[in-house]
């Protein structure tokens, strides 16, 4: 069964969760001064405050949820994707910021999505991924995600790594940690290499 968008909001991603999160993992590993940001797969919006709403794009393919998203945050914008095109001009997106969306992707469908991110992209713009991944000797805990996520994509640390690498990005990991005891998580950034 699938949350609303709103008890998503309330039970997934509540605004205290948000505002520790971000400060404590994103903000560091972004500088968004100024910068353009693609919120890809932004569900309900819950990142946008820790943007300028001038400098800020979320999308996402379901129309439920991006709607949710424009009510609570009407200075900012969200459209709905269309397939794997996502609606913005070539070259015109610094960062495109990824947090726990590709393991609920068809492996198959990423490399159309890696491909969309390099023509969006601007020149030295990058793509920073926050995933849940299984890791080596992590039994119990992969175990877990596998049976309490809804995601039926989640990969490996170093699938993903690998997936970036074969699209000809440059990956540098910068974190790997557990969120609430149970949940690996990779954070890395991928620039194209073109």
């Amino acid at each position: 069964m699938e949350l609303s968008p709103k008890l998503y909001k309330r039970l997934v991603r509540p605004n205290w969760f948000i505002g520790q999160f971000l400060n404590n993992i994103i903000k560091e590993e972004l500088d968004s001064d100024n910068k353009s940001i693609l919120d890809f797969g932004c569900g309900v919006g819950s990142f946008s405050s820790m943007f300028e709403p001038a400098n800020y794009l979320g999308v996402d393919k379901s129309p439920e949820r991006v709607h949710y998203a424009k009510k609570q945050h009407p200075e900012y914008t969200f459209n709905i994707m269309d397939g794997c095109h996502i609606p913005v001009p070539d070259q015109s997106i610094d960062c495109v910021l990824i947090i726990s969306v590709l393991h609920h992707i068809p492996t198959t469908e990423l490399p159309f999505y890696l491909r969309e991110f390099q023509r969006i992209l601007k020149y030295h713009g990058k793509v920073l991924v926050l995933e849940p991944c299984f890791l080596e000797k992590c039994r119990f805990s992969n175990s877990f995600m596998k049976f309490f996520d809804k995601g039926d994509y989640i990969q490996y640390d170093t699938q993903y790594i690998r997936m970036f690498s074969s699209c000809n990005y440059r990956v540098t990991v910068k974190k790997k940690y557990k969120q609430l005891f149970f949940y690996n998580k990779i954070l890395f950034s991928a620039v194209p290499m073109n």
